[in-house]
């Protein structure tokens, strides 16, 4: 742990808080509100309260305020989770795969649906998150997806062209056919965004249902041999990569023990 930098300028106590890594910004508003941190001595209750950093001193919870080690992380999230902190209908959530690990607060840059599994990124820098799932600075995503039927070359075109669902256009950057084994066939799509339920949606419209869907690559970030609800950290050199904006990763290899079975 170290103190929080000077990074010069003034920003909000709640951001300051979530930017040192300690929390999401909408938990620091709320532990700003309860009273629990305060500024220079004196307990401040306006998330929005001007900090210089480096300058004012900020204790939260008893403790000074030190930036956490910024973490990055990469999980293969099983089938069945959801992507969130708390889920209010009581469902399991990705965090079970972090149990007793000792980790600080992480949040997930991006997320998968619960039917969904896969590649899934973490990190303790929200500004790093942001821009990974920022449209116009993120990278390629590669998903390995398996439907109930044999799409011909002009319909997986019209995937690549895309349809409109409720007032959304969407689309893949790429679409092709990488098995097929009887009535079901093996896709590669890659989305250069990533709306909500994208890929079921787009194939729902098109007449097919998704049986099994695995992302299998964040930009240069493979799943490789990544065992499920297992997580490392990320390389130095995949973050370089990431730094470099949007690319596609080359992944010939399907994820490790799967078949075409669906789970």
């Amino acid at each position: 742990m170290r103190p929080v930098a000077n990074a010069g300028g003034r920003h909000g106590l709640a951001r300051v808080l979530s930017k040192a890594g300690l929390c999401s910004r909408s938990e620091a508003a709320r532990r700003v509100q309860d009273g629990r941190v305060s500024v220079d001595g004196r307990v401040i209750r306006d998330p929005e309260f001007p900090i210089i950093q480096g300058v004012h001193r900020i204790v939260a919870d008893g403790q000074p305020l030190t930036a956490a080690r910024r973490l990055y992380l990469a999980l293969n999230k099983p089938r069945g989770l959801v992507t969130t902190v708390k889920d209010e209908q009581g469902r399991q959530t990705v965090y079970r795969c972090f149990d007793g690990a000792g980790l600080p607060w992480l949040a997930p840059a991006g997320r998968l649906d619960k039917a969904s599994e896969g590649l899934l990124l973490f990190s303790n820098d929200p500004e790093w998150a942001a821009r990974l799932t920022d449209p116009l600075t993120g990278p390629l995503k590669t998903y390995r997806v398996q439907i109930d039927g044999i799409p011909d070359a002009d319909q997986l075109a019209r995937m690549h062209h895309g349809v409109d669902d409720a007032g959304e256009h969407l689309a893949a950057q790429s679409a092709r056919l990488l098995r097929q084994n009887g009535r079901t066939a093996w896709l590669e799509i890659v989305l250069d965004e990533g709306r909500n339920r994208h890929i079921r949606r787009l194939l729902q419209v098109l007449g097919w249902e998704v049986l099994r869907l695995v992302r299998v690559a964040i930009g240069p970030v493979q799943l490789g041999e990544l065992a499920k609800g297992q997580w490392r950290e990320l390389a130095a050199e995949e973050l370089k990569a990431l730094a470099g904006g949007k690319g596609l990763a080359k992944q010939d290899d399907f994820v490790s023990g799967s078949n075409n079975s669906v789970e």
